[in-house]
């Protein structure tokens, strides 16, 4: 039997071309690298690690100097952008407070907080320890009730919420023109000359009540009650001067109509007790008088009170004597009333 498989052809493998690993054409792969050019690409490599290695140190240092610029440097102050951004929005709602209370709560408080048909606000006591963030917030929401449990209180409801004219955002206002301090200043428009003025909070952020202060009342009437016979604002009954003359001097008559006297010069003889017919004509107001140190645009130290009790009604002091000089009198209730005592 012949073997057939002698007769076949001998398989010829096909080779297949490798490939090529570089895509450029042949005349550039034929040439390689020269020492030159392989020294040229290193140089351009590590320039090229340099401007990277600049780039991450310029951005670093724009980080540093960015975050020190906005949140100022540690132990530094009056640097900080962010805080004086801050600030700058402060003064901008203490600004807007201002304006809300000077129309809608001056003509009861006073220009100043010093009171009138209303409580006296500006108090360092009362801004201390009395007149907080969270008390002046209930009492624009809900009214003078929340003072003197008074239903029929003339303090009103302010805040929308409650059915007041005005909204949170003013409510906030309000209580930071309230709580500003004596640094916070701000420049506001003057109602009489229309040019700018410049004016400061009322709190003095420094202010320590005296050892011996008696706690401010939860209503503002308690401070105010009236009182049975002249005592200085201490409680304890102040030792009269002496009438050396032995005789009595003048009777006066002061007024009390629209949260002001009458009067702003009263003139008694020196050294001879005098009386004085105090006619308070503010309805529910009350009001006194009050003898100081000093004069009238510098208040001293009081020296002798009256009774203080609310209109309408009318009261006979019985002034004790005092030595020749210059004098204050004041209502204890509202200090933006006062007028000049010269006694001679």
């Amino acid at each position: 039997m012949i073997d057939e498989r002698r007769d076949l052809p001998t398989p010829v493998e096909k080779l297949t071309p490798p490939t090529p690993r570089l895509s450029s054409p042949v005349p550039i792969r034929t040439h390689g690298l020269t020492a030159e050019r392989v020294a040229k690409i290193v140089s351009q490599s590590g320039s090229a690690r340099m401007t990277a290695l600049l780039g991450i140190v310029v951005v670093t240092l724009f980080v540093l100097v960015y975050a020190f610029y906005d949140q100022g440097l540690p132990g530094v102050e009056g640097f900080s952008r962010m805080e004086a951004a801050r600030e700058e929005i402060y003064l901008d709602t203490v600004k807007r407070g201002y304006n809300l209370y000077q129309a809608n709560c001056a003509r009861c408080h006073g220009e100043q907080g010093l009171g009138g048909i209303g409580p006296v606000l500006n108090d360092q006591g009362k801004l201390l320890a009395h007149l907080s963030p969270a008390y002046l917030h209930n009492v624009l929401t809900v009214g003078g009730r929340y003072i003197c449990g008074d239903a029929n209180s003339l303090m009103g409801v302010w805040a929308d919420s409650n059915g007041g004219p005005l909204n949170y955002r003013e409510i906030e206002e309000l209580i930071a023109w309230v709580r500003a301090t004596k640094d916070d200043v701000i420049k506001v428009t003057d109602p009489t000359t229309g040019e700018q003025i410049e004016v400061t909070g009322w709190r003095d952020a420094a202010y320590e009540p005296a050892a011996d202060a008696t706690p401010v009342p939860a209503c503002w009437k308690d401070a105010f009650a009236v009182s049975a016979s002249p005592s200085p604002s201490g409680g304890e009954p102040m030792p009269m001067p002496t009438d050396t003359s032995g005789g009595a001097g003048r009777t006066n008559t002061i007024v009390a109509v629209g949260v002001k006297f009458d009067l702003t010069l009263l003139e008694v003889p020196a050294n001879k007790t005098s009386k004085i017919i105090f006619d308070n004509q503010d309805a529910g107001i009350p009001h006194n008088v009050a003898i100081h140190e000093g004069t009238a645009s510098a208040v001293g130290k009081e020296l002798w009170q009256g009774a203080i009790f609310p209109g309408i009604a009318t009261q006979t002091y019985d002034v004790p004597a005092f030595a020749a000089g210059k004098y204050s009198f004041t209502c204890t209730v509202h200090p933006n009333m006062v007028g000049d005592l010269v006694v001679k």
